[in-house]
């Protein structure tokens, strides 16, 4: 396994091999200037020997022989540091052969010359000059062998120092190529992908160019801009996606919206099922649509519509009886469900859907609450699939049809049971009127009759007069009926109204009426109006049938709490002696009437003092009851 070369390990190689080549060459230096300083000090000592020679030979002609000796010990000690050398100053010869062998010739003559003056009779001093001559001259060469080879050394040292500037010039230019391989060219590198990178190009990578640092630098810049780059791919698909599950999302609300908005709109069964039919198909991108209505026993499916389906198809499923088709679902086992066409044999499961060219058929039950009121039918020329999402939608969208479908079957129960209470009040309105008269008038007729046979024409004449009057009360509580039913309010004040009944009133009967309107407070809705202005009329026409008045008030107080009063100056009545006459005084139909308000009626009367009928009203919003629809017969 290859050992990873790490920067700083390179760094120290190159540092490493140019500290070894200068220390050796400061080390060489040093050795050659040693050298040359004990090579000089060696041609110093032998100059001093060529002196102490010439001097030996002068004492020799003076026979100084005390002088002679002391000079040859000195010339003795002389020529053994120069055999052995004195590291301390430094001193010594040369190593080199001719420096070596002309020492060993001075060494040698040496012994000879000393032999030769020191034994007596000395030499004299011609003889001993010519001695010393011969001698001067080997020390002489000994001398020009150690200057030679100080020269070649001096040469050699003026060329180290060559060298060393070279290797100081070449350290330098090494060190800075190093660092330009090794640092400034990989940073170079590194900056110039992270500008890329900058700049959006997340497709930069670093060459990596070695295994040191910057290389694991670059290997991790790359990891780093590879990962950056499959997040970003990620992110823009994530995205993407999003945004189509968003644009789906806002698609679904849409026709939500679109749906509870057509739904909330329709009035009529037909239209609510055809429209529906029409949505229902384009939101589900289907080719053909069918909505079904299914009984409250669940016997059979009745097509309420349909949108794109084969005219042939509609008229032969019409009706499907349940359990027939897969598109009639029974109510326990009725599921939104996808019904391919053909089984895997090939068999059409659905033959009428196989000769349309569909493929798949989905089934909606419709459900509200827990009862199931029909089915929808999307067709398909093409094999589908419904998602969680799609399938709540359909669901959603057939929640929708069930409640519309509810709201149009309550309305109606609600108009019938409106028809219905009115012709109840009309049943008692007439009855407490019209009937009575005319069965009052029918015994007249019978008395009639009987005085005619009797020819009593004094009885007759009462009879007739007796038909009159009843006659006329009759034809006045007709009057008094219509007056009831086609009275109009109006939207803000119900005063106009209060004025126009009492003119009516003062017409019909005769009688002073007094209104008077007080206080401050939001105006009645219609719905209520209405039946505070029947129970005004009511009031009124129990004054004209029985109280014998001749004035009446009518007094209201507007506020957060409504208050109306009908006073009247007649005959009154003892409430604690005995009940009033419901079926004559109409007591009763005005707090049916009043009920429907959530309002309260109180009476209140004083024998020979009059008749006072109050109407409680906790205000505008304080009536907790549905709508009423308004008087049919209006």
């Amino acid at each position: 396994m290859r050992r990873r070369r790490t920067l700083s390990s390179k760094l120290s190689a190159i540092g490493g091999a140019l500290l070894l080549m200068a220390l050796a060459s400061i080390g060489l230096t040093l050795w050659v200037t040693w050298q040359l300083e004990g090579g000089a000090a060696a041609v110093n000592e032998a100059g001093r020997l060529r002196m102490q020679t010439w001097q030996l030979a002068l004492t020799l002609g003076h026979g100084d022989a005390r002088r002679v000796d002391e000079l040859l010990v000195r010339f003795d000690s002389g020529i053994e540091l120069l055999r052995r050398g004195d590291p301390s100053r430094p001193l010594f010869v040369p190593k080199d052969a001719q420096s070596q062998a002309r020492f060993a010739d001075v060494a040698h003559d040496w012994q000879g010359l000393r032999q030769a003056w020191s034994v007596v009779p000395r030499p004299g001093p011609a003889q001993a000059a010519a001695q010393a001559e011969r001698f001067v001259g080997r020390v002489d060469a000994f001398v020009s062998a150690i200057e030679g080879q100080l020269s070649l050394l001096t040469a050699v040292l003026n060329a180290f120092q060559f060298v060393m500037m070279a290797l100081a010039l070449g350290s330098a230019v090494t060190l800075l190529y190093a660092a330009y391989l090794f640092v400034f060219n990989p940073l170079a590198r590194l900056q110039a992908g992270l500008a890329r990178v900058g700049e959006g190009d997340l497709a930069a990578r670093v060459e990596v160019a070695s295994d040191d640092e910057f290389g694991e630098v670059a290997a991790g810049f790359n990891r780093m801009a590879q990962t950056l780059q499959g997040l970003y791919q990620n992110l823009e698909q994530k995205v993407q996606d999003k945004t189509r599950d968003l644009e789906t999302q806002r698609a679904r609300l849409a026709a939500l919206y679109e749906a509870a908005d057509f739904v909330g709109r329709a009035d009529d069964l037909d239209k609510l099922a055809i429209g529906f039919a029409r949505l229902v198909r384009r939101v589900a991108a289907a080719d053909a649509s069918a909505v079904r209505w299914s009984d409250e026993s669940n016997q059979r499916y009745l097509m309420l519509a349909s949108d794109c389906l084969p005219q042939n198809m509609v008229d032969e499923e019409r009706c499907l009886p349940t359990g027939d088709c897969l598109c009639g679902q029974p109510a326990a086992q009725a599921t939104t469900k996808v019904i391919p066409i053909l089984d895997g044999r090939g068999n059409a499961l659905l033959g009428n859907c196989q000769r349309a060219g569909y493929q798949s058929v989905v089934s909606i039950p419709v459900r509200q609450h827990e009862r199931l009121v029909g089915e929808v039918n999307l067709f398909y020329r093409h094999a589908v699939t419904l998602s969680a999402p799609e399938r709540t939608l359909l669901e959603t969208l057939s929640s929708h049809l069930a409640g519309a479908i509810e709201s149009l079957r309550v309305e109606a129960l609600e108009r019938e049971s409106a028809v219905a209470e009115e012709r109840g009040l009309l049943a008692r309105e007439l009855h407490d009127s019209i009937a009575q008269s005319l069965a009052f008038l029918k015994i007249q007729v019978g008395l009639l009759r009987q005085a005619l046979k009797r020819q009593d024409t004094a009885q007759t004449g009462a009879v007739l007069d007796e038909l009159d009057a009843g006659v006329q009360e009759s034809l006045a509580d007709v009057r008094e009926l219509l007056v009831h039913f086609r009275t109009r309010t109006s939207a803000e004040d119900i005063r106009p109204a209060l004025t126009t009944t009492l003119r009516k009133f003062e017409h019909q009967t005769g009688l002073a009426t007094h209104l008077t309107v007080q206080g401050d407070g939001m105006p009645l809705p219609p719905d209520v109006q209405v039946q505070v202005l029947h129970v005004v009329q009511e009031a009124l026409s129990n004054v004209r049938k029985h109280a014998g008045a001749s004035t009446v008030w009518v007094e209201v107080e507007q506020g957060p709490g409504w208050r109306v009063e009908i006073r009247d100056d007649g005959c009154g009545m003892d409430l604690a002696a005995s009940a009033p006459d419901e079926g004559h005084v109409g007591l009763g139909i005005m707090r049916e009437r009043a009920q429907r308000i959530g309002a309260t009626v109180e009476l209140s009367s004083v024998p020979g003092a009059g008749t006072c009928v109050s109407l409680s009203l906790p205000g505008p919003a304080a009536p907790g009851i549905q709508p009423q629809p308004q008087d049919l017969a209006a």
